[in-house]
């Protein structure tokens, strides 16, 4: 199996464990599983399963609210557990795994939301995705565009912006 692959299951079985025992302490939760589930385990796949969890950890509140608003109709802590921690895995490295494409997460999350939820898990995981990808693009395109504005003001030697375009 691949690493990253690997590690994005673990994270889920850990995301999936912190979500239903919010008390429990990160590094205590990994020891444990680590200590169960660690049978040669490559030492990347710690690594990048540990950054997906703890970034979601640190993130959730963030990430909660961005699945809040593209979740029609949804009330998050009625959406499954396997779902809903896919896509917080999957929304954090959208916002923080720059080297990772959208469409590479999304599809990696819609065969784990299969493979670990329902029958309708990928399809729901898909649609929230996507959409939550599209408002992501959108935001980086006015951003890139907001950048490019401020880059054609000059400042001429008297301190007086010149506004073009």
């Amino acid at each position: 199996m691949p690493i990253r692959r690997h590690a994005r299951e673990c994270a889920v079985q850990l995301l999936f464990q912190l979500d239903l025992n919010p008390s429990d302490k990160l590094d205590a939760v990994f020891k444990m599983f680590w200590t169960l589930n660690d049978k040669g385990t490559d030492p990347q796949v710690r690594k990048f399963t540990e950054q997906l969890t703890r970034g979601v950890q640190e993130h959730r509140a963030e990430i909660d609210a961005t699945i809040k608003k593209c979740a029609d109709n949804w009330d998050i802590k009625r959406m499954g557990v396997i779902e809903r921690n896919v896509m917080r895995m999957t929304i954090y490295e959208m916002l923080h795994c720059p080297d990772i494409p959208p469409a590479v997460s999304i599809n990696e999350a819609v065969d784990i939301a299969k493979f670990f939820g329902s029958a309708g898990s990928g399809k729901f995981v898909n649609g929230v995705l996507d959409r939550i990808r599209k408002d992501l693009n959108k935001l980086s395109r006015n951003n890139a565009s907001s950048v490019v504005k401020a880059e054609q003001r000059t400042v001429h030697p008297a301190g007086k912006h010149d506004q073009r375009g």
